[in-house]
């Protein structure tokens, strides 16, 4: 196979503010939490209620966007690709995350 794809789109809610920041080059990077939800009955007929959460990092202008317009509970639709970081936390543990890198948001509450 001679393509591959990194694509990730999701529709959700923020769980948190947007935590908007500036790198030291001025670069504005923005870091919030999204929660998807999925529903179905079991096979006992019961109602099953099951969220996702998904960190989202967004770059430049769209993390600009970001702080200024989006709040915790805001309805969003993204698409981004999958980033996979591992880290050194001040005790010199090796720490790993996954979040989507965001390419393109939409607000959906106008």
């Amino acid at each position: 196979m001679s393509r591959s794809i990194n694509k990730v789109i999701l529709i959700g809610r923020l769980g948190a503010e947007p935590e908007l920041r500036f790198t030291t080059s001025g670069i504005a990077v923005c870091n919030v939490s999204l929660a998807t939800n999925e529903s179905y009955t079991n096979r006992d007929g019961e109602k099953v209620e099951k969220t996702e959460w998904h960190r989202l990092v967004l770059w430049r202008r769209l993390a600009e966007i970001a702080g200024e317009y989006l709040k915790k509970g805001s309805p969003v639709y993204i698409e981004g690709t999958m980033r996979y970081r591992t880290w050194s936390d001040s005790e010199e543990r090796e720490r790993f995350t996954a979040e989507v890198e965001v390419k393109e948001l939409s607000m959906l509450d106008g």
